[in-house]
């Protein structure tokens, strides 16, 4: 486990806010291991702070505003991306006006000064949240899926309404990565959104000095455009400074279609609240609290998992762990070497599908990973070894949903264990209702006592 870090000195910036058009000084300042990341506003009576936690957002219109009482500060997100990329994680945001300058549009001299205050450990362990099992975000036309990963990573698809400028990038987000693959990327907008924008107040100090304009096909910037998927990294950059809202680092791997700061906020707030019953989220393939079908110890490998036989339900639950509503598997037709092969049927009775969604019932993705996931901790639990363990669900990866499970249908998962050793195994799952491949996806998880 890493330790805290703070800054060195104090470094001052100056310029004009995007939206407010106002001059404004920042100056940021060291601060105590377990601070966190505040701004305090030098220009009011008493010099009020707010700290960069998601109940202080108090709204997300084109950026992301904290609000506490009645002070606001509005577009925090890129100098908080700044600070979460390259790894501060206490310190003291000054402001003379409601909102950072906005510099050239990215994070570039955030960053800047950031090297210039330089960065200093702290003796306090750095405690990173890490996603336990796979959930989904749906906000409006953003689709936001989290998968557990021991690092911070980033896949993201950005585009307008009509399909313009898509881009897709993916990053594991380190001090280096972001400093050098995010940090430069600068905000943008479409054309025919500026008059909207101004009609509400907002880009008041906006121009081709500080954004990038997308009229049609055009480009319009004073400059070259600093990558070739420029839009969709500074997304990113966005998405990284509305995660560090979580109050601590964060272990996912965060994919993001159409990412905005409503969506964004609303990740944080879920994963905020996972962060709060670590009890309930740490473990996948953890049940609640329930007598097992029998005791483990009564198991004997060999009685119930032998090469080429089916498990029905009942011998199933001697197997593994879950409990209804989280037993994604009815029973394993067939176990041979490495492979093995579930069957899901897929009633209108499970209870997500009153959420998901009323009017059209869809399996969610996410749940199809975690019926390959358990499938794949069977290949392990099959050892006598192994009973009455429990198989912690750690990553995934090349995950794919190709066509919707609906009501009615059979899902076979079908599932290879392609790498073992010690407790950490990996597999490659496949999801097909007929003939047809449903999903897919890379899966490892780590043998662990119960």
């Amino acid at each position: 486990m890493l330790n805290q870090q703070t800054l060195r000195e104090a470094a001052s910036y100056s310029g004009v806010g995007l939206h407010s058009g106002s001059r404004v000084e920042m100056t940021l300042h060291p601060a105590p291991a377990d601070t966190g990341i505040r701004f305090r506003r030098t220009d009011l009576d008493g010099q009020p702070e707010i700290e960069a936690l998601v109940e202080h957002v108090g709204d997300t219109q084109r950026s992301t505003t904290l609000a506490k009482g009645n002070i606001r500060i509005h577009t925090v997100e890129h100098v908080l991306s700044a600070l979460a990329g390259m790894g501060v994680d206490n310190a003291t945001i000054e402001l003379n006006a409601n909102e950072p300058p906005i510099g050239d549009g990215s994070a570039r001299e955030f960053a800047r000064l950031i090297r210039s205050a330089g960065i200093q450990p702290q003796p306090q362990p750095r405690e990173a949240f890490r996603v336990a099992s796979p959930f989904e975000v749906q906000a409006g036309e953003t689709a936001i899926s989290v998968f557990p990963h021991d690092r911070l990573k980033l896949t993201c698809v950005s585009s307008d309404r009509g399909g313009r400028f898509t881009q897709v990038y993916s990053l594991e987000v380190t001090p280096d990565s972001w400093e050098r693959e995010l940090a430069h990327a600068r905000t943008f907008c479409f054309y025919e959104e500026i008059e909207h924008l101004i009609k509400n107040g907002l880009i008041r100090g906006g121009s081709l000095e500080n954004a990038v304009v997308i009229r049609e096909d055009a480009v319009l910037t004073n400059e070259p455009l600093r990558y070739p998927e420029e839009f969709v990294r500074h997304k990113m950059l966005d998405l990284v400074g509305d995660l560090s809202l979580l109050g601590c680092p964060l272990q996912a791997h965060v994919m993001a279609i159409r990412p905005g700061h409503a969506a964004n906020c609303e990740l944080v707030r879920q994963l905020s609240s996972l962060r709060r019953k670590p009890m309930l989220t740490a473990q996948t393939f953890v049940p609640p609290p329930a007598p097992r079908a029998a005791p483990a110890e009564s198991i004997k490998a060999g009685s119930v998992l032998q090469e080429g036989i089916e498990l029905h339900a009942a011998q199933l639950l001697k197997v593994v762990p879950h409990r209804f509503p989280f037993l994604m598997i009815d029973r394993v037709k067939r176990i041979e070497g490495n492979r093995i092969t579930a069957i899901k049927s897929v009633s209108i009775n499970e209870p997500y599908f009153e959420g998901h969604f009323p009017r059209l019932p869809i399996m969610p993705g996410v749940l199809q990973l975690e019926a390959i996931a358990q499938t794949a901790g069977i290949l392990l639990l099959r050892q006598a070894e192994n009973m009455g363990k429990y198989a912690y669900f750690m990553s995934a990866e090349s995950v794919k949903w190709r066509k919707p499970v609906v009501p009615g249908d059979t899902l076979v998962i079908e599932v290879e264990l392609t790498r073992i050793r010690g407790k950490i195994g990996k597999a490659k799952g496949v999801c097909r209702v007929e003939n047809d491949i449903v999903s897919e996806a890379e899966v490892t998880f780590m043998l662990g006592e119960g």
